[in-house]
């Protein structure tokens, strides 16, 4: 059962190249054979010598490494970068890490080609036409195994100024190349390994109750949910499995491939405050909610929502409890106050199938049993 009618018309386009499996890192080489690379990275990757690696491969002298990258990237830190990298004669960029680092260097890899200076600011501040046609190859290497930002046309920024997300979003910002090398992400701790993982989950619900879907995207989100469903408990019960860390990161894939046409839905709406006011993890912030918003999903679109794969997902995440996670950052008493504003506005929460108002939003909080 589908909701996609078979006379709805549908499109599917996907330009990133991927190569995937153990070991995958080596081909590096042949992906970006540009003279002069732009590194992009963390700090901690430095520190775990993962830059190191990558300039054994590709060669020193051809490497310009960028590792100021933190967490939710800011407007003004992405405008800042951009201007000060633009004067390079960079020919390709490499991104190497989680989805914030993958997300800084799309945006880096739209911004460098752009004469306009603070091009967010102009784009997201002061409402300017987004004029962003062309870009630096980019080759996008996750480190975990969740943001699926590696397969996605957007890039998520913070604005701490304002208090609000955005997305860059467009063809412009796809990966040229994405490496899945499951090798790279076996010193996950445990918490970053939980939180990324509720972000795969989170995208491939999102994209089956989504207005958006087509049958493309509906076998991406099957598919991984399918490697959810059989990796996301071992991988935490197992973290040095080479096997769970494979199937966890080719879910991440798959479900990136399904919201790079989809996009999110109603959990991600009700995600970004608690995520840009309260310092909640990505992941735990998309995730906390998932369970009781499929029980009222499910029995609008049973024969989509209501497989088995689905149904332990979710009986896993009642078992993880996240509630309990969240109480590490606010009182879950408050979460009604603090979502409802954000849900009512955000376009995301429009993408859901079962529609959103007060109603159905007091009935999920009902469900979540955290005083409401």
């Amino acid at each position: 059962m589908t909701t996609v009618e078979p006379n709805e018309p549908w499109t599917h386009a996907h330009p990133v190249r991927i190569f995937a499996g153990n070991g995958a890192l080596e081909r590096l080489p042949d992906v970006a054979a540009a003279d002069r690379i732009l590194l992009v990275c963390s700090g901690g990757s430095v520190r775990r010598g993962i830059a190191a690696r990558i300039m054994s491969l590709l060669g020193e002298s051809r490497v310009l490494v960028y590792d100021r990258v933190v967490p939710n990237p800011q407007l003004d830190v992405l405008d800042a970068a951009a201007e000060s990298l633009r004067v390079e004669p960079i020919d390709a960029i490499i991104a190497i890490g989680g989805g914030s680092v993958l997300d800084t260097g799309k945006v880096l890899s739209a911004l460098m080609p752009s004469n306009r200076p603070n091009g967010l600011d102009r784009i997201f501040r002061h409402g300017e036409d987004q004029v962003l046609d062309k870009r630096i190859p980019l080759v996008a290497i996750p480190t975990t195994s969740g943001t699926g930002a590696e397969m996605t046309p957007f890039a998520t920024i913070w604005d701490r100024q304002t208090n609000r997300k955005h997305s860059l979003a467009g063809d412009v910002m796809y990966p040229e190349a994405a490496i899945l090398d499951p090798s790279l992400t076996l010193d996950l701790p445990r918490e970053v390994t939980l939180y990324t993982g509720l972000d795969a989950v989170s995208h491939a619900m999102e994209s089956l109750w989504n207005k958006n879907r087509t049958p493309v995207s509906e076998a991406f989100a099957a598919q991984a949910l399918k490697w959810i469903h059989g990796a996301f408990g071992g991988v935490l019960d197992n973290p040095d499995s080479l096997e769970y860390r494979a199937g966890m990161q080719w879910a991440s894939a798959l479900a990136g491939l399904a919201i790079s046409q989809t996009r999110t839905a109603i959990a991600h709406a009700m995600s970004y405050p608690l995520t840009l006011r309260y310092d909640v993890p990505h992941g735990l912030a998309c995730g906390f909610a998932l369970p009781a918003i499929w029980e009222h999903s499910r029995n609008i679109d049973p024969g989509t929502l209501e497989t088995p794969e689905i149904r332990r997902t979710m009986e896993l995440l009642e078992r993880l409890d996240l509630i309990g996670e969240l109480r590490n950052y606010l009182d879950p008493a408050n979460l009604f106050v603090i979502i409802l504003p954000e849900v009512s506005t955000a376009d995301r929460a429009g993408n859901y199938i079962g529609g959103m108002d007060r109603e159905i939003l007091e009935g999920i909080m009902r469900r979540l049993n955290v005083g409401r």
